[in-house]
């Protein structure tokens, strides 16, 4: 993607273009990807249209399920699809200095890092990556068993925690608060099932909500 590329895009388009692109990829009919070319072709520079935090799951290859190639949008990986400060910093640098449009905060089903905060696991520098899924777990509704052996429940607390994430990003970031009162960007939150390999936008319009 060219810097003329992604200037004349808004971010309602390139939301549009993830969606596209996800459908492609479900049917079978992504696009022919040149991955070589496009390497050659970024060398001299980036101008990434959007910047996805996404989990580490190696199922859920954001890139790949929305048919995007090299240079396409910046992508943060961490279990559970987490912030912290190199994260929130890793996405500051990507819109305010990068000029990425869209901040794509992408959980998926089935998983394992909320299953292990579920589960409260005790493992070296997990605990404490774990315990900043807890929140989620407290701001799930959920009537049936919550256990981590109930899928339902998981993906639940899966859900939350993307919005809650949307929620730190906004509470923690003054610089990416304001790009997106601004309207310079936008903040938006996304399920990914591992089954179907479905992307479902989530509507985040309660961006008030805290841990």
């Amino acid at each position: 993607m060219t810097k003329e590329q992604r200037d004349k895009l808004t971010t309602d388009d390139i939301i549009a273009m993830m969606k596209r692109g996800n459908e492609r990829f479900r049917q079978g009919h992504e696009s022919p990807h040149d991955y070589l070319a496009q390497q050659r072709r970024s060398a001299s520079g980036q101008h990434p249209a959007a910047v996805i935090l996404s989990c580490i799951d190696s199922r859920a290859p954001a890139e790949m399920i929305m048919d995007l190639g090299i240079g396409d949008c910046f992508n943060a990986r961490v279990a559970g699809n987490i912030v912290n400060d190199d994260v929130l910093g890793s996405v500051e640098f990507a819109c305010k200095l990068a000029g990425a449009k869209v901040v794509l905060v992408m959980g998926h089903t089935r998983c394992g890092a909320v299953k292990g905060a579920v589960e409260n696991v005790q493992l070296g520098n997990l605990t404490g990556l774990l315990a900043k899924i807890h929140p989620a777990m407290q701001a799930t509704e959920y009537a049936g068993e919550r256990s981590a052996t109930d899928d339902a429940y998981l993906d639940a607390v899966a859900r939350a925690n993307v919005r809650l994430t949307i929620a730190d990003i906004h509470r923690r970031s003054e610089v990416l608060a304001d790009l997106g009162a601004s309207g310079a960007i936008r903040i938006v939150g996304a399920m990914y099932d591992i089954e179907t390999a479905m992307l479902e936008f989530l509507d985040t319009g309660s961006d008030s909500i805290s841990r």
